[in-house]
């Protein structure tokens, strides 16, 4: 499992990359939090309607189907930024200085070839439902309301595209490391120790005093 990270910086080009797609990277957290939120608006007022009004929201697993892929795409290129993802930490914890980084290397590289894959597969799958000529340039809609799919279809594309971008630069960082035999690697994520994670946690309790 993924545990506590943190992401070094600097003034290298690398560093100074990384710190401008993270900015990025909090937009489309931001917005996916926000969409969490909303689903959840959405369900007070479908709730609210059905028992209040006997008339619940009208295509509320429409939207709900419009909302889950900004939940689920829009963070994730911030927590592969974070080292947030699943991960076998109990074995990347026994490797040390170049045996580490060229496993971080190799996982990262066979991730960008799934990622890039998956950008191929899920645009296609939006042109066939994107379409200027037809009404709501959608070719396809919603069962109950009739909203449009190419929306939430083209959310894919987009957050997998911004995690390949999160990727080229990993692999820079790892590869730099690699080849350098660097200690402390800026732009890619670095597992801490016990230790460090509990000094952090107090830090954040502290702060809340």
């Amino acid at each position: 499992m993924a545990g506590h990270s943190s992401v070094l910086e600097d003034g290298s080009l690398l560093s100074r990359l990384d710190r401008h797609l993270l900015k990025f990277e909090r937009f489309l957290a931001l917005v996916s939090g926000l969409a969490v939120f909303g689903l959840m608006v959405l369900a007070v007022v479908s709730v609210g309607g059905r028992n209040l009004f006997n008339r619940p929201l009208a295509g509320y697993v429409d939207w709900i189907e419009q909302l889950m892929p900004l939940i689920a795409f829009m963070g994730i290129s911030f927590v592969q930024r974070e080292g947030g993802h699943i991960r076998m930490d109990i074995v990347i914890g026994m490797l040390r200085g170049r045996a580490l980084w060229l496993f971080e290397l190799i996982s990262v590289i066979l991730i960008l070839v799934l990622m890039a894959a998956l950008v191929w597969g899920s645009w296609a799958h939006f042109q066939r439902s994107f379409d200027f000529e037809a009404p709501m340039w959608s070719n396809d809609s919603s069962i109950d309301i009739g909203l449009p799919i190419w929306p939430a279809k083209l959310l894919a594309p987009v957050a997998f595209s911004v995690l390949c971008l999160r990727l080229l630069l990993q692999i820079w960082g790892f590869g730099r490391a690699f080849l350098l035999g660097l200690a402390n690697p800026v732009a890619v994520p670095l597992i801490e120790d016990t230790a460090a994670v509990a000094a952090h946690e107090a830090e954040q309790l502290e702060g809340h005093e």
